[in-house]
């Protein structure tokens, strides 16, 4: 399955998921080690919009989103995360060397870290605020396979991703992905 067409499920379902949130949400805690949900929001939006153009070949520019503060950033985060979708998509964007936080790759091999990070990270977002989290069993089998043949045991430092931990017997595939990723189903 093309990395498009991953993302294409997955950010407009991370975005239904920051729709549904309350600003009393943001200071919950996640999955996601040392992260509340305002963190969690701001590092999506952040690295969306410094992927987007590295996608495009173009230097990002040195800045943060910044913490959603009190309200709910829903409007911005769909729109960062739609820049992004169109920057995997804009010409060259997935033939090209991206020089990527966890070392240089093809933008093709980028595309599907990023599907695996906002899969991940949708996750993050659903279970710390109690929310149905479902995608295409498709799309998660597709980001699982390429998560377990891309995550190698230096980026399991605890930051990027922590060991892999037992899904319990009634995890969906979406947990399943969690559980791989380092986090506590």
């Amino acid at each position: 399955m093309e990395p498009t067409t991953q993302l294409r499920t997955i950010l407009p379902a991370v975005c239904d998921l920051v729709d549904q949130l309350e600003p009393t949400d943001l200071e919950r805690e996640t999955p996601c080690r040392e992260f509340d949900l305002a963190d969690v929001i701001d590092h999506m939006m952040t690295l969306g919009g410094s992927f987007a153009y590295l996608f495009r070949g173009e230097r990002p520019p040195v800045n943060s989103a910044g913490a959603p503060g009190d309200r709910v950033p829903s409007a911005e985060f769909r729109r960062v995360m739609d820049e992004l979708f169109e920057a995997v998509q804009s010409p060259g964007a997935l033939e090209r060397t991206i020089d990527a936080p966890v070392g240089s790759m093809p933008g093709e091999t980028f595309a599907r870290l990023v599907a695996f990070d906002g899969l991940v990270h949708g996750w993050d977002i659903a279970r710390s605020a109690g929310l149905e989290y479902r995608l295409p069993d498709d799309v998660v089998a597709a980001v699982d396979e390429f998560a377990r043949g891309a995550v190698t045991p230096a980026m399991r430092d605890g930051d990027t991703f922590a060991d892999p931990t037992p899904p319990p017997p009634w995890a969906t595939p979406v947990d399943r992905v969690a559980a791989f990723s380092g986090r506590m189903v």
